[in-house]
């Protein structure tokens, strides 16, 4: 520290990334405005509209994937053997439940497109409204 910075007090500068987490903690504990709370309500009810979908067609792609993984191993291995299934009876149930997994995969992107559907068409006019009130502010 020089002399020049003794006599006048102590100075400090911060990064961008340290001014930009100060400004993150201090919105939080600041009085937001109604616009910014308008904002994040929007912001929240476009990321709900793809939320439920994606969990929904994630389990059904990973159960039909397990699936699909054990009907292929009791062909291919003898797990079939200590569930005490024996001969051409492998083959016919290890094949039924690999096809229903593939089934499941398959039918994944189907249902996330038909939830989004379903959500964009229940939240479009609460959306809606709120878009037009915050460009409504912005003019």
């Amino acid at each position: 520290m020089d002399n020049n910075n003794k006599q006048n007090g102590f100075s400090y500068t911060y990064s961008a990334g340290q001014q930009a987490e100060i400004k993150r903690i201090r919105e939080r504990y600041s009085q937001s405005d109604e616009a910014g709370d308008k904002m994040k309500q929007l912001r929240d009810l476009d990321a709900s509209v793809t939320k439920a979908s994606t969990v929904t067609s994630l389990i059904f792609g990973i159960v039909g994937i397990l699936l699909l993984g054990f009907g292929m191993s009791l062909i291919m291995t003898d797990i079939s053997s200590y569930m005490g299934i024996y001969g051409s009876e492998v083959f016919i149930f290890g094949i039924a439940i690999g096809c229903t997994g593939l089934i499941l995969c398959f039918l994944a992107y189907p249902i996330y497109n038909a939830i989004t559907k379903a959500k964009r068409k229940k939240l479009a006019p609460e959306i809606l409204r709120l878009a037009d009130e915050l460009m409504k502010n912005q003019n």
